[in-house]
């Protein structure tokens, strides 16, 4: 849809000879600054017949005889005004005839209560701020249309309570969480976003062009690997909060550009991620709901106990037999055809092993799994970068936080022997060679900085975007995206 299809002509007409009007007259339509001495919020009962300036977008209009009574929004809230023609009755001319919703404006006067009890600003000076050439959604429907809301998502927010609350509430967790690994000493880093090798998790990347090293790269799928080389600096905790890319379908619960975090802590394991992890989603839990309970789509979430599954123990459930056994992707698709555990179409566009595996995970498991569960034990094959078990090397030290069916976190103890990465890149490459596009690459360089030496490292992963989705009572990612990507 091109934008001509959203704009008004008629409003855009009506409003411009407003501002042309506005012009001769002498008034600057669009000013540089206004003095406020209170954000919105701020004003309150104790104030009244104190002064204060406040200015924000008009929202709603109404004339009562020899007075205007109005409503002005900010992000944190709105507060009625009164203008009365007596008192300034330039002022109010220009508000009742030139002024309309959407346009900006400052207001100067004192607080007051008004009959109805409505805290009001009875305004004595009234500062003309920008005109707006485009109308407001109507003020009680808000915008019903998804494309719109989306596509014009400041529109959205000005008319929804709902929406407003919703990404305050986004903000307010990604500081929350900042301040919580602040507080456990963590560094935050940046990483590039375009990388030369397309690594650091299983997806198909998006692909540009750097004109002036005439070379391809790709935005980012991970910033696993960099981060993993701030720990060989000397770094012992860094954690980085960023967009990145996979080039993949979109449905509610995924979206191709996103927001994750990812942290690494040298000397740990992914036993002390879980218990990190655990005091943090805890934490933001209570601190939104007052309660390690909560409410998403109707249900009750109990975050007071968050249970453990493992990973391989259901997948052998599944499949009757061990999981482990298996080598080739081509003998576990013909095992789940012959046992009608998946129908054949759906096995032949699997090429590798690890994502025969995932689709029964994802068809057959994490539906099944509602209330915060870590689910841990996992096949190798599956992570090309996570650290095996000691015990059994067919095996990775790797959990999962899976809410709702969905993936919230992802973490393992590292793979730091270069030797066996090189081993996992090559069968990477294999897989790309028989037609799997999410295989990883080999990152030569990281191989180098990994002989150099690495210490024992967990690290983790977790998608912003679906925690907050979840922690807002929201079924679709684009809802808590400011802008997110449509067709």
């Amino acid at each position: 849809m091109s934008t001509e299809e959203y704009r008004d002509q008629s409003e855009f007409d009506n409003r411009l000879q407003k501002m042309n009007e506005l012009k001769e007259s002498g008034e600057i339509v669009y000013k540089s600054s206004f003095k406020r001495t209170h954000m919105i919020s701020e004003v309150n009962e104790s104030m009244v017949d104190k002064e204060v300036s406040v200015c924000g977008r008009l929202i709603s209009k109404r004339k009562m005889g020899k007075l205007i009574f109005a409503d002005i929004y900010a992000i944190d809230g709105t507060i009625q005004i009164s203008l009365s023609r007596e008192e300034i009755p330039e002022d109010f001319a220009l508000f009742k005839e030139k002024v309309d919703l959407g346009d900006f404006i400052g207001v100067t006067g004192n607080v007051m209560i008004t009959k109805t009890g409505q805290l009001t600003v009875f305004c004595k000076k009234l500062t003309f701020l920008t005109k707006a050439l485009q109308g407001l959604p109507e003020k009680f429907h808000g915008i019903v249309n998804s494309d719109t809301k989306y596509r014009q998502r400041y529109l959205d927010v000005i008319a929804s309570e709902e929406s407003r609350q919703i990404f305050l509430k986004r903000y307010q967790i990604m500081r929350e969480i900042r301040e919580f690994l602040y507080e456990k000493q963590f560094i935050e880093v940046e990483t590039p976003m375009l990388q030369d090798v397309a690594s650091g998790a299983v997806a198909k990347p998006f692909i540009t062009k750097h004109n002036a090293l005439d070379k391809e790269y790709f935005l980012r799928i991970s910033p696993e690997l960099y981060l993993k080389r701030t720990i060989a600096c000397g770094f012992d905790r860094v954690f980085e909060m960023g967009k990145n890319f996979r080039n993949e379908d979109m449905d509610p619960s995924h979206l191709q550009e996103f927001t994750m975090i990812e942290w690494y802590v040298a000397y740990w394991s992914f036993e002390d991620n879980i218990v990190l992890l655990e005091e943090l989603i805890r934490r933001l839990v209570m601190k939104l709901n007052n309660s390690y309970k909560m409410m998403y789509q109707g249900e009750e979430y109990d975050f007071s106990e968050i249970v453990r599954m493992d990973y391989i123990a259901e997948m052998n459930r599944i499949i009757g037999c061990d999981i482990l056994q298996f080598d080739e992707a081509e003998d576990l698709k013909k095992l789940l055809i012959e046992k009608q555990i998946a129908p054949k179409e759906d096995m032949d566009g699997l090429i590798s092993l690890n994502t025969v595996i995932d689709y029964i995970f994802k068809r057959k498991i994490r539906p099944n799994i509602k209330n915060p569960t870590i689910v841990y034990n996992y096949p190798a094959v599956m992570i090309p970068l996570a650290r095996r078990n000691d015990d059994n090397n067919k095996i990775i030290d790797m959990f999962q936080l899976i809410i709702n069916g969905w993936e919230m976190v992802k973490a393992y103890s590292e793979l730091v022997d270069p030797l066996i990465q090189r081993e996992a890149f090559v069968q990477q490459m294999r897989d790309r060679a028989k037609g799997d596009e999410e295989a990883m690459e080999i990152d030569e360089d990281y191989l180098l900085c990994m002989e150099h030496g690495f210490p024992p490292i967990s690290g983790l992963g977790m998608g912003i975007d679906r925690l907050v989705a979840f922690l807002t009572d929201q079924p679709n990612l684009r809802d808590v995206v400011l802008f997110p990507m449509v067709k």
